[in-house]
């Protein structure tokens, strides 16, 4: 089965706790080429049959709507993932 994966980011001007606290674990765990992380969510919509525009459409108005808060949010990717 196809899915829709929806990948959202805060947006640049956000602050993003959990991406310092990150880059400051790496180089304790011997990871030192890494200067900065932004941390986000991943979202997996499977679709039972074919992807159509009118479905590709329905996702990217969920991310926008309901997957983010699109005042500390952007939505970066919406794309068909075939299984």
């Amino acid at each position: 089965m196809p899915r829709i994966v929806v990948d959202v980011m805060p947006k640049p001007e956000i602050l993003d706790p959990q991406g310092k606290a990150i880059v400051g674990a790496l180089p304790r765990l011997g990871f030192t080429s890494f200067s900065s992380v932004r941390q986000g969510k991943r979202f997996e919509l499977t679709v039972e049959g074919e992807v159509t525009d009118a479905i590709l459409a329905q996702a990217r108005e969920a991310a926008e709507t309901l997957l983010s808060n699109p005042v500390i949010e952007d939505v970066v990717n919406v794309e068909v993932v075939e299984a």
